[in-house]
């Protein structure tokens, strides 16, 4: 797949999912801006890249704050005129009981998860659920619902739209909670294994080719099995 002359910017790019599709866009011949607001490690991120003799550039990019994200875009178009690609993988959660949920951690999942996020990143938590991530599940189910909608409206101007959708992935949210809710994770996968980042950023790749171009509207799970059912 060759992005060969295309710019993308990627969301949430300094770790994870969002640093390993900003390498996989860039691998396939993109000129990748990374969008986080971690700016230490979005410039290594971006460096590391660099060094690779692939084309990134950090820019720092808050997805809850409007004028972050105007400075974000004016950037991207100063510096290259044009945005073929916008891969939204920025995001936040936390397992933790439905009633325990504060009105501050509702606000904050909602502005990453929902109000943040034409390539989307939600989750399969929005499709199916997720026991100890009911809000996440709702922001996510938000984003998905979003994609849909909008692929419909900007079809006309052959603009696609579409939407991945994770399982447990060995990200550093991931590693971030406690070791059992890992180990259950991986017992509850069919293929018993977490997913690595750049498994989720090949799908992000096949959506912004030209190999997608009659897709659009579209949920695709790479879970490992984990939702056969959903």
């Amino acid at each position: 797949m060759q992005l060969k002359d295309k710019t993308a910017l990627v969301t949430g790019a300094a770790s994870g999912i969002g640093r390993a599709t900003a390498e996989a866009l860039a691998k396939a011949g993109a000129y990748a801006f990374m969008g986080d607001i971690d700016e230490a490690r979005g410039e290594e991120a971006a460096s590391a890249l660099r060094a690779g003799g692939l084309a990134a550039e950090f820019v720092r990019l808050d997805v809850t704050d409007l004028s972050s994200i105007a400075q974000c875009k004016q950037r991207a178009y100063e510096r290259r005129g044009h945005v073929d690609i916008v891969a939204n993988v920025a995001g936040w959660g936390k397992i933790q009981p439905f009633m325990e949920n504060t009105p501050e951690f509702w606000r904050k999942v909602v502005d990453l998860n929902l109000l943040g996020p034409i390539v989307v990143v939600a989750s399969d938590a929005g499709r199916v659920g997720s026991l100890g991530e009911t809000v996440y599940s709702g922001a996510k189910g938000g984003a998905i619902a979003f994609c849909k909608s909008l692929a419909r409206e900007v079809a006309r101007y052959n603009i696609n739209v579409n939407c991945v959708c994770p399982g447990p992935t060995d990200t550093p949210l991931l590693r971030a909670v406690p070791e059992k809710h890992q180990e259950a994770f991986v017992k509850a996968t069919p293929m018993r294994r977490l997913a690595k980042p750049s498994e989720i950023a090949d799908a992000v790749l096949f959506f912004a080719s030209d190999r997608a171009s009659f897709v659009t509207g579209q949920v695709l799970s790479v879970s490992g099995g984990l939702t056969l059912a959903g």
